[in-house]
């Protein structure tokens, strides 16, 4: 008989989910529950033993909760792809935002629309994106022995590029874009606007700097070379994928959207080198996810204030990351080239 090709560990605080979740995930004989856990911290040392695949995650639980599970499992040389399962992960949520910023691949709500356990809800989506991720995972790592390699380090030290403004933005962009030139890093813009926005603004920026730029889409992979912009009405969350560094859109209720924030503090847990640019805006956007990366040793760009058109974000970011390094929109791109590796 042939073994099931993708191995699941099913972490979740009720025995009775964690029979309904076997249940679900090996119905159709593909998939295969090779063990189960109660809490975070046993599902550190199933993981270790068994080396699973998958892991679908609840969490709320005692003791160490799913969050702070998925953000150790993330760390991991080579960390398995990890499906949030939990009443609380529903679109728009905080805790999806969080579970996807602490590195899970997916989410699934267990609830209907009423707010009760829909397990009908998840027979008919679980098993798909499990397969969908797990195929990814064995892309990424084929084999057991490849599996206890840790990833190379990224270019420079970099694997992505951030850049977060406000008002005054488009006019600092452009310049910012100009200056740099096309670069061997993926560069994500989240600069504030209404939805709808993007598709113009990302022309106009190319049509200023020269650049292929486009906008961002939930799911995307990050890619060499891309200049990605954040559509308006969303918050946008750095993850890990198999592949590398992908992005997840959702909508946002809040003024200042994209949310800087989001954006850079995501990618501080996420990514295993970053590089953030903070340009002119009005409030303080971006200023705690700056702060976040500076404490992973991660290099921080601010705009020169007097530079700027309103300069309450790069004073904010500067009142946290005291000792980043400042310049004209101009000189920014100039020295993001040269630290991206692409100094000519």
């Amino acid at each position: 008989m042939k073994k099931p090709g993708l191995s699941v560990l099913v972490v979740d605080d009720s025995a009775f989910m964690r029979l309904a979740l076997r249940r679900i995930i090996e119905a159709d004989g593909d998939l295969l529950v090779v063990g189960e856990a109660g809490d975070g911290a046993a599902a550190l040392q199933q993981f270790t033993r068994l080396a699973p695949d998958l892991v679908a995650m609840d969490i709320e639980m005692p003791g160490m909760d799913g969050l702070e599970a998925t953000r150790r499992l993330m760390a991991m040389p080579a960390p398995p792809a990890i499906i949030m399962v939990s009443h609380h992960t529903t679109e728009g949520s905080a805790m999806a935002l969080a579970a996807m910023q602490a590195g899970a691949a997916d989410w699934l709500s267990k609830d209907t629309g009423l707010g009760g356990l829909d397990l009908g809800h998840l027979d008919r989506e679980l098993r798909a994106r499990l397969r969908h991720w797990g195929m990814a995972h064995r892309a990424e790592y084929p084999t057991p022995a490849a599996r206890t390699e840790a990833a190379p380090p990224p270019p420079n030290g970099l694997e992505v590029l951030l850049v977060g403004a406000s008002t005054g933005g488009p006019d600092a962009l452009a310049a910012l874009l100009a200056a740099c030139g096309k670069l061997p890093l993926p560069l994500v813009l989240a600069q504030h606007m209404p939805e709808g926005m993007a598709t113009d603004f990302a022309r106009a920026l190319a049509r200023q700097s020269g650049l292929m730029v486009t906008v961002a889409t939930s799911g995307q992979v990050l890619r060499a070379g891309d200049v990605l912009v954040l559509p308006g009405g969303h918050d946008a969350a750095l993850l890990r994928h198999p592949q590398g560094l992908a992005l997840r859109l959702t909508h946002s209720a809040s003024a200042a959207r994209p949310s800087v924030d989001v954006l850079f503090t995501s990618a501080a847990l996420a990514a295993h080198g970053a590089l953030a640019v903070v340009l002119t805006g009005m409030g303080q956007d971006g200023a705690a996810g700056a702060a976040a990366l500076a404490r992973r040793g991660y290099p921080v760009l601010v705009q020169t204030p007097a530079s700027c058109v309103v300069a309450g974000m790069p004073n904010a970011a500067l009142a946290m990351v005291p000792g980043a390094e400042t310049g004209t929109p101009a000189a920014l791109g100039a020295r993001l080239r040269v630290l991206a590796g692409n100094p000519h």
